[in-house]
């Protein structure tokens, strides 16, 4: 059996609900999650970690303790009893924030807290020991990958430590019960290194009421000054050079020397928006946007242009293409997983400039085959939904904590 399909199979011996592992445990599961920011920053990783710990209170009926440094000014309203671990802002970045180690304090109220189930969101120091104490307490530990952090050196001007940053992950995961992936090619590449018993698939939802076709709304856009048939290219996402922000300042000042006097939308905040303000004029910059706000302003563009490679799931990409939007991505196992190239998006070389003008070129100017491709990617987006991807973890849960609990083919039986 190759690794695709065994990872498919041991989805039917794992428990059936979350509900029925708080069942069988006859008490609240216990959950203690570390992340490295967890309310710091609003980004997909940490929208995902909370919609899982509101999953965990509310229909588990789960104890959740979430150890994570945290800011003086929260970046959005999180969810959960945060406790809040001693740290430091990054030089340059003071949104970010690193956490200073696992302290005794910390350690003492975890072990009060008693949890079944340790999970860990970042391969940062304080998920390291974190993951170090629980195993000598023979604590159950999952770590959900969210980041290719190994990418981010590249943007820094860091590639010489990509060695031994690699080599660091592959200790921290090699140290984990189980390794929960954003996507199927992810999940190959980690079974393949570390056993396909070891990882289970958690993938993303979305949210219907934020990000439908239907929002799509022409007296914003005519109050942006776009005019009804103008292509609308849109960056979504933070403002951050590991987002491939220069690629897509290329790509449109190529479009551009075309002839196509294109205008794109940005939606998003974050520290490099005076430079690509400056490397894009005559952009519109929506800044951070949330809630039904921001669905309308996705679904109010035509064409996402993602160039990023850092993304271990892309949550932009669903999102955009639950607005109806064309998409246009690096071609990287984030996006292809989700995207079938020529029919739901385009998928074109991660650096390729040339090749992100040319597909961007060809939409702006052939309005019929953009419908048809956000089209076909709204419906392929309907089928990823919040709760079924949340139960996956659940399961996971379950198989770690010996919950014997009946699958699928027992209860047909």
């Amino acid at each position: 059996m190759d690794n695709a399909a065994d990872l498919r199979s041991r989805s039917i011996r794992l428990p059936t609900s979350g509900l029925a592992l708080t069942k069988a445990l006859r008490r609240p599961l216990r959950v203690a999650l570390f992340s490295g920011n967890y309310d710091c920053v609003r980004d997909g990783a940490n929208q995902a970690l909370n919609r899982l710990v509101a999953y965990l209170l509310h229909r588990l009926r789960a104890e959740v303790r979430i150890y994570s440094p945290t800011a003086p000014r929260k970046a959005f309203e999180s969810v959960g009893d945060v406790r809040s671990v001693r740290s430091i802002s990054i030089p340059g970045r003071p949104e970010y924030r690193v956490a200073l180690g696992f302290p005794r304090a910390v350690r003492e109220d975890f072990e009060a807290f008693a949890p079944d189930i340790v999970h860990l969101s970042a391969p940062d120091l304080l998920g390291r020991q974190a993951q170090k104490h629980a195993r000598a307490l023979g604590i159950p530990v999952v770590a959900s990958l969210h980041t290719r952090f190994e990418t981010y050196l590249d943007y820094y001007r860091l590639s010489f430590l990509r060695g031994p940053v690699e080599r660091y992950l592959d200790r921290f995961y090699d140290d984990c019960d189980r390794i929960l992936c954003p996507t199927q090619p992810i999940a190959q590449d980690m079974a393949a290194r570390f056993g396909t018993e070891r990882v289970t698939i958690w993938g993303r939802g979305i949210d219907p009421d934020c990000f439908r076709p239907t929002l799509r709304d022409e007296g914003l856009r005519a109050r942006l000054g776009h005019a009804p048939g103008d292509a609308v290219p849109l960056f979504f996402g933070r403002l951050v050079m590991e987002k491939g922000l220069a690629v897509f300042a290329r790509t449109i000042a190529a479009v551009r020397a075309e002839g196509l006097a294109v205008r794109p939308l940005i939606v998003g905040e974050g520290p490099a928006r005076n430079w690509l303000a400056e490397h894009l004029p005559n952009a519109t910059f929506m800044g951070h946007l949330s809630g039904e706000e921001l669905g309308r302003a996705v679904a109010s563009a035509d064409i996402l242009i993602n160039p990023s490679v850092t993304e271990a799931f892309g949550n932009v990409n669903l999102e955009a293409m639950a607005s109806g939007l064309a998409i246009v991505s690096a071609d990287v196992p984030s996006a292809s997983t989700m995207i079938a190239h020529g029919r739901t998006g385009l998928l074109v070389p991660p650096a390729d400039v040339g090749a992100y003008a040319a597909a961007v070129a060809d939409l702006v100017r052939r309005p019929r085959r953009r419908a048809a491709l956000g089209a076909a990617a709204a419906a392929a987006a309907a089928c990823f939904a919040w709760d079924d991807v949340l139960d996956d973890v659940a399961r996971c849960y379950g198989a770690l904590v010996h919950v014997p609990l009946a699958t699928p083919t027992a209860r047909a039986a």
